[in-house]
């Protein structure tokens, strides 16, 4: 009993409890010491924990690897400039009203968070591009935190690279092809969902002169197509794998000479994920492009710096799945639980999720603490675990906006606040985004009920 009770103790003490001297509310050091205690409580070896640690981070490798390139990506992108080019485009597809602006620039944040797999990132990258236009519009700063909040966030679950449903998979031990699948209709749903609640934002508010667009969509695209040259490579390979089964990474020889040897590399193989693969191969051909060819540093720096904190918390989740698998941990909680009814473990779980994404502003963080547990004990219960995946992606998503600390939240209001010099308060953004955190819960729970 004590080997289970030590390291969860310990796991959840350090990740919640701030008021720790140093440690306190470190998720990277809970992860760490949880893993550690487990190795010493169990028996195992400094052999043997070395290699659970590998193994826990290779589980984990495609993950970590969409998080790397998938920021690379996302800045190869925004020095392209194929952000301006997706936010002009459809700014003049959905026309000149503030209701039009409101579905651009959330189509567009959805855009950018499904790209870099990151709320904050994404935010940080498109908040530039539409602060002011918005305060134009006399939206309140607390409202345009909302839209960029909602829009980033509803986008880092966004198929093809939605971290959340990857992260998720990943922790169950499945493939996340399915999950994808069924991520783009549920996400769509929100998202409309939440362009819909945002026009009330421009209830009768007219659009400035000097924001209508002043070019056709196709006077943009005739200017600009080569900015999105690498979108329709990256959407070309995943459509044609996701929708037509057709994965030119196995089909085509060139590229199967290069990945083949690589999936027999612990760590490495994490690459030569169909989706992973892709983004390098967008990336490859963004670098075709003087714009960003001449700022590499630039696009290797700021992609780098925008991922670092979620890689690490990353990394030392790998470290503790790892571990946890290799100490017996894991199949020992799911026996413990045998005697619980699934609703208990749902509801339970859910709710677990939910608090610790709530106290620490991180779906990361709330998946890592509890799907490694969670997933095999709802697969004993024959739990399907494609919706196990889904729905803890999207639970998870549900509570890290949730108030009292939204990471992204605070971000985009320090974001606001320093472009409008004006105070903005993270709370209320939090509590004006609250209902589209709670459809995401309705999701997730009812995926786990059906």
């Amino acid at each position: 009993m004590l080997e289970i009770l030590i390291p969860l103790l310990l796991l959840f003490s350090i990740a919640l409890i701030k008021q720790i001297p140093k440690i306190g509310g470190n998720i990277k050091v809970a992860l760490l010491v949880a893993s550690i205690s487990s190795a010493i409580i169990s028996g195992l070896g400094p052999l043997e924990t070395l290699l659970a640690f590998v193994d826990g981070i290779d589980r984990l490798s495609w993950v970590i690897a969409l998080s790397i390139f998938g920021s690379l990506y996302a800045e190869s992108q925004v020095k392209l400039g194929a952000m301006d080019t997706t936010l002009n485009s459809l700014r003049s597809l959905f026309g000149d009203s503030p209701r039009g602006l409101i579905a651009a620039i959330f189509i567009t944040l959805i855009i950018a968070g499904s790209f870099l797999g990151d709320a904050i990132a994404a935010a940080t990258v498109i908040g530039f591009l539409v602060i002011n236009s918005l305060h134009e519009l006399k939206v309140k700063p607390e409202q345009i935190g909302m839209i960029i909040l909602v829009g980033a966030s509803i986008g880092s679950i966004m198929p093809p690279i939605s971290q959340g449903v990857f992260l998720s998979s990943a922790l169950v031990g499945i493939d996340p092809s399915p999950v994808i699948k069924l991520s783009y209709l549920t996400v769509a749903i929100i998202g409309v969902v939440a362009i819909l609640e945002s026009f009330r934002f421009v209830r009768g508010r007219k659009m400035p002169d000097h924001l209508k667009t002043s070019k056709s969509i196709s006077q943009i695209l005739r200017e600009r197509w080569k900015t999105l040259i690498p979108l329709a490579v990256l959407v070309a390979i995943v459509i044609a794998n996701t929708g037509f089964s057709y994965n030119i990474f196995e089909e085509w020889a060139f590229f199967a000479a290069i990945l083949n040897p690589l999936k027999e590399i612990p760590i490495l193989q994490g690459m030569t994920f169909h989706v992973v693969t892709a983004i390098i191969v967008a990336i490859v051909v963004s670098f075709i492009f003087p714009s960003v060819r001449n700022q590499t540093k630039g696009v290797l720096k700021g992609g780098l710096s925008k991922v670092n904190q979620t890689v690490q918390i990353q990394l030392c989740a790998g470290i503790m799945v790892g571990v946890f698998y290799a100490s017996g941990l894991i199949d020992k909680v799911a026996m413990m639980t045998e005697g619980l009814t699934a609703s208990m473990v749902k509801i339970g779980g859910a709710s677990s999720m939910v608090i610790i994404g709530m106290l620490t502003g991180s779906q990361t963080t709330a998946q890592s603490v509890t799907v490694p547990f969670l997933g095999p004990i709802m697969e004993s219960m024959n739990v399907d675990p494609t919706l196990i995946s889904l729905g803890a992606s999207h639970i998870a998503a549900a509570g890290q906006n949730m108030p009292p600390v939204g990471l992204t939240a605070f971000v985009v209001c320090g974001l606001i606040g320093g472009i409008l010099n004006r105070q903005v308060d993270p709370l209320k953004v939090m509590v004006l985004a609250l209902p589209n955190s709670l459809l995401f819960l309705a999701i997730g729970l009812l995926v786990w009920f059906i």
